[in-house]
């Protein structure tokens, strides 16, 4: 009996060791442009995602010339055709929805479907929209060319036993948030919560998962204003969807050992 208390010991030190021994995800922020206050944005993610998974942020943040929240203008990571090379995962948290260059944006869209996963959050969904091409909607996985009025939304969580979803409430209050509407869904859109549309009388998505050919991306419309950004709820389903694009969320809605945090 002592002998296999000793063996169980040592199975379970080993697995605590290969657990701390577990690298960051090395995740790629992008972020900037029209509309947002992204200065601020950029370190609630930052903040609230490493309290909550073993992740290690590069940020990449530009507003346009000058400093100005410029819709048109042209990330520079994305000049380069390897751009996403050696992140696990890349969190688009950008506007520019004026950019219209195709060659340009499916570069920026090519590597989510050879494989790197994605995360979007809330305008990203609409950069890129005015574009002769569907390379970029593809990997959002839908079509979304407007939004509704600011105003307080009830987010209803159609998929409570999807792991992205566990933990979140069956209904929850978004203060002061822009609704997105749905105009086309593709074929590999899972959605995840909805919410009713005044203006449009009807329900629309905003959260899902998709699967762009062989990317897998979390997305959400939400997160309009800081308040969203920061509030618990947000944070704790963000980073479950962006360790679900990687891979390492269990069933139970719950990081993979090694990609949670020590505390």
């Amino acid at each position: 009996m002592k002998q296999i208390l000793i063996s169980a010991l040592l199975i379970l030190c080993v697995a605590s060791s290969r657990a701390d021994e577990v690298k960051p995800l090395k995740v790629l922020m992008v972020t900037g442009g029209c509309c947002h206050d992204y200065e601020t944005q950029k370190m609630i993610l930052q903040v609230g995602i490493s309290e909550r998974a073993n992740v290690e942020f590069t940020v990449v943040h530009e507003e346009g010339p000058e400093g100005k929240k410029d819709r048109t203008h042209r990330i520079s990571i994305y000049e380069k055709e390897d751009w996403a090379k050696g992140y696990d995962v890349v969190l688009h948290n950008e506007c520019f929805g004026g950019v219209t260059d195709v060659p340009f944006i499916e570069r920026i869209a090519k590597p989510h479907s050879d494989g790197v996963p994605a995360v979007l959050l809330h305008c990203s969904a609409h950069s890129y929209r005015a574009a002769a091409t569907d390379a970029w909607r593809h990997v959002v996985g839908q079509k979304s060319m407007s939004h509704e009025k600011n105003r307080d939304l009830n987010v209803k969580n159609i998929a409570p036993e999807h792991p992205v979803m566990k933990g979140f409430p069956m209904e929850w209050l978004d203060k002061a948030d822009e609704l997105y509407k749905n105009e086309i869904l593709y074929p590999n859109f899972v959605p995840l919560a909805k919410a009713y549309g005044e203006d449009t009388k009807k329900d629309h998505n905003l959260i899902w998962v998709n699967t762009n050919g062989k990317g897998k991306v979390f997305g959400t419309t939400m997160g309009h204003n800081n308040s969203t950004m920061e509030d618990p709820v947000f944070l704790d389903f963000v980073t479950r969807g962006l360790l679900w694009a990687c891979d390492k969320l269990d069933e139970s809605g719950k990081p993979k050992p090694g990609y949670g945090t020590k505390k």
